[in-house]
């Protein structure tokens, strides 16, 4: 039977793993924007999932073999959802800067926060974040590039997914141990996404020099992000992580403000503060309310180590 994991007292280290993730995937977002043009957004998502995947394969060599239904199920989900997020993320930003994209896309986690929150004071720091999308949606209506409704409605599909992520993100983080599930899930994507990767591919081979570009993509926009994230979810709560991701959105705006040139205005610095502060406040209200120790699960034929039952409810 596995040893329990040993429950962290601490909230900094999930906080940490979390401001990792969004400068990583918001650094990857924009070297993703320069892949469009000669890959095609759904052809830069293929080749991105497909490259990490690799990776990640090669790092955990997962044992899917022995893996039971309920993994495979799940893993299943996991790969389909982050296939779908991405791909129609990446079709929005042809449509709209990175900023106020990321900002809209964030409507999934604050609705997933809202929905499992039991407490006031949750509640509160959800509304402060809501109010910030509020400021990035007023800036880009009265900014001098209004938002394109095409670009709003793809995030929003974005935005769906984003909540199925975090779902089957956290089950598999307590069904599979290190990081064999992502990798498996990466694969799932990319299998899903074959008919873009295979042209993306393609035009990767006659211009080498994009290489490095597709690469460096995938390394920081789903590698490390998402193993960061996966870490960061098998310690907190999916309501606690659903508003502590809200930090994203400073990070894309920052990140399209010095690689992409696109501009941040005052109601932008203002989302930015409104974010950053329900991030510090649900961090803050969560200190000392520590969850129950994860409890030992076995699955099928392989010892996992499983989430607490509240969370796995969840």
């Amino acid at each position: 039977m596995p040893t329990p994991a040993s429950p962290s007292g601490s909230i900094a280290t999930p906080i940490a793993l979390i401001i990792g993730s969004c400068v990583s995937l918001q650094f990857g977002a924009a070297l993703a924007v320069q892949l469009f043009p000669g890959l095609g957004t759904w052809g830069v998502t293929a080749v991105r999932l497909s490259i990490a995947a690799v990776i990640l394969l090669l790092a955990g060599r997962p044992r899917f073999l022995a893996w039971s239904r309920r993994q495979w199920f799940s893993v299943v989900g996991f790969g389909l959802s982050l296939g779908a997020m991405n791909g129609f993320f990446y079709a929005a930003l042809e449509h709209l800067p990175l900023g106020p994209a990321v900002a809209i896309e964030y409507v999934g986690p604050l609705v997933l926060s809202a929905v499992l929150s039991r407490r006031l004071v949750d509640m509160a720091w959800v509304g402060l974040a809501v109010a910030s999308i509020a400021l990035f949606g007023l800036d880009g209506v009265l900014g001098s590039e209004p938002l394109s409704p095409i670009g709003v409605a793809l995030v929003l599909v974005a935005a769906a997914f984003w909540v199925c992520y975090i779902r089957t993100s956290a089950r598999v983080g307590g069904l599979i141990p290190g990081v064999g599930g992502l990798a498996v899930a990466l694969s799932i994507a990319s299998i899903a996404l074959f008919p873009f990767g295979v042209p993306a591919a393609m035009e990767l081979a006659l211009r080498p020099e994009l290489v490095w570009l597709a690469v460096g993509t995938a390394v920081f926009a789903s590698v490390a992000p998402y193993t960061l994230e996966l870490v960061a979810l098998r310690r907190l709560p999916q309501r606690v992580f659903g508003v502590l991701i809200s930090l994203e959105p400073v990070f894309a705006a920052l990140f399209g403000w010095i690689l992409l040139q696109q501009a941040i205005g005052p109601l932008k610095i203002a989302a930015i503060t409104l974010v950053a502060g329900a991030s510090v406040g649900i961090a803050l209200a969560s200190r000392g309310k520590a969850d129950p120790p994860p409890v030992a699960v076995t699955t099928g034929s392989v010892p996992v180590i499983g989430e607490t039952p509240h969370r796995a409810t969840r």
